[in-house]
């Protein structure tokens, strides 16, 4: 499933074998990943919305932060496990949900999912995967496993898709909501990526013709189902199945809060890695009027230009549960498929807990607000 002739031009290209070890940091897997996957493909990965400016931001908002060593802790043993909405993960972060795995690398979803559930991390699958999400779960029953909802233009293919989604073991459901229509992309416009150019996806009728993809992005824009839709979706969803929803997309205390109203379990604090409204703050500015809003109520998470392992920590510091992990694990999937997203997931891993060694911290309930430093100058 998800493999894809080159002949267009577009799709991925041949995979090289390389040693996973060769790989000593998520840049070099990003910069195999550049020269393997297609230049229209590797521009709708790498682009965020209109001069990029918040998705420069995600990025920045962590290097204005610092961090508090503490010193002559015995670290000798680090316990990176917590739990995110009730499922036991081995470490506070998550995969993001994002389409088109199939037009990385052949190995798509299911090699995504295999790496997460190997790895002991939750990882969460859009609605406009190349696989079908019966598919993904089959290839990594163990889990633990989120779906991504876009909504569809008509409910009825809405509610197909959770009830899939229940009986295939997903544990919960992703609303993502800050897509009423598509940002101009200009990078990606520029780069030549076009819907139609790109196989069925993999959950098939469900998904609706604008999601399948038209000829250009003006008709994706167009054709958006979400224009008109209120909060009490989330009331509906709800009403399909026992699913906790949560609410993907959310910047401000205002919108978490009237989520949480709405019987979201959590929230993740998110800009769409940059990908809709340019100058929307970065994520991690906005956690703390979210997290001081819903906090006790409801679990918050956040993503967007998360590298490092110092910047989970940042963010829990901030009072996020998790983080997610967008481009990332593109970049492993499309250097080496499977075995790449387990790289990026080890190397996360390895960099989290060196800075809970040096921050002093031996278990992530000792993360809080105390290890945050001052404010870089600007």
């Amino acid at each position: 499933m998800g493999e894809l002739s080159g002949s267009r031009g577009v799709g991925p290209r041949a995979p090289q074998e390389t040693s996973e070890e060769a790989f000593l940091s998520l840049g070099d897997l990003e910069e195999a990943a550049s020269r393997k996957v297609a230049p229209a493909f590797w521009n709708y990965v790498q682009g965020g919305a209109a001069e990029e400016i918040t998705l420069r931001d995600n990025r920045a908002a962590f290097h204005r932060r610092t961090l508090r060593p503490r010193v002559l802790v015995d670290v000798t043993e680090l316990d990176p496990t917590t739990t995110i909405l009730g499922n036991a993960v081995r470490a506070p972060y998550f995969v993001c949900p994002t389409a088109y795995h199939g037009s990385i690398h052949p190995d798509a979803e299911m090699g995504t999912a295999r790496a997460a559930s190997a790895a002991g991390i939750l990882a969460a699958f859009s609605t406009l995967s190349s696989a079908s999400l019966e598919e993904i779960a089959a290839a990594a029953p163990a889990g633990p496993r989120w779906f991504q909802l876009y909504l569809q233009p008509e409910f009825s293919a809405t509610r197909r898709l959770v009830e899939r989604a229940v009986g295939a073991g997903y544990s919960a459901i992703v609303l993502t909501v800050d897509l009423p229509v598509l940002a101009n992309r200009d990078r990606q416009a520029h780069g030549g990526f076009a819907l139609a150019a790109w196989p069925p996806l993999g959950n098939g009728a469900d998904i609706s013709a604008p999601a399948r993809g038209f000829g250009t992005l003006e008709d994706h824009f167009t054709l958006r189902p979400d224009t008109g839709v209120g909060w009490e979706i989330i009331d509906r969803l709800r009403a399909l199945s026992d699913l906790p929803i949560v609410v993907k997309g959310i910047l401000t205390a205002d919108d978490a809060s009237r989520a949480v109203e709405h019987g979201a379990r959590a929230v993740i604090v998110s800009n769409h890695g940059g990908r809709q409204l340019d100058g929307a703050p970065a994520s991690l500015d906005a956690l703390p009027e979210v997290v001081a809003a819903v906090g006790s109520r409801a679990e918050v998470y956040l993503d967007g230009g998360v590298r490092r392992g110092s910047d989970i920590v940042m963010a829990l510091g901030l009072g996020a549960r998790a983080v997610g992990i967008g481009r990332p694990i593109l970049w492993g999937l499309g250097a080496e498929g499977e075995r790449g997203v387990r790289r990026v997931l080890s190397l996360l891993m390895t960099d989290l807990l060196t800075t809970m060694a040096l921050t002093g911290r031996r278990r992530i309930s000792e993360i809080d607000a105390s290890v945050l430093g001052p404010m870089r100058p600007t």
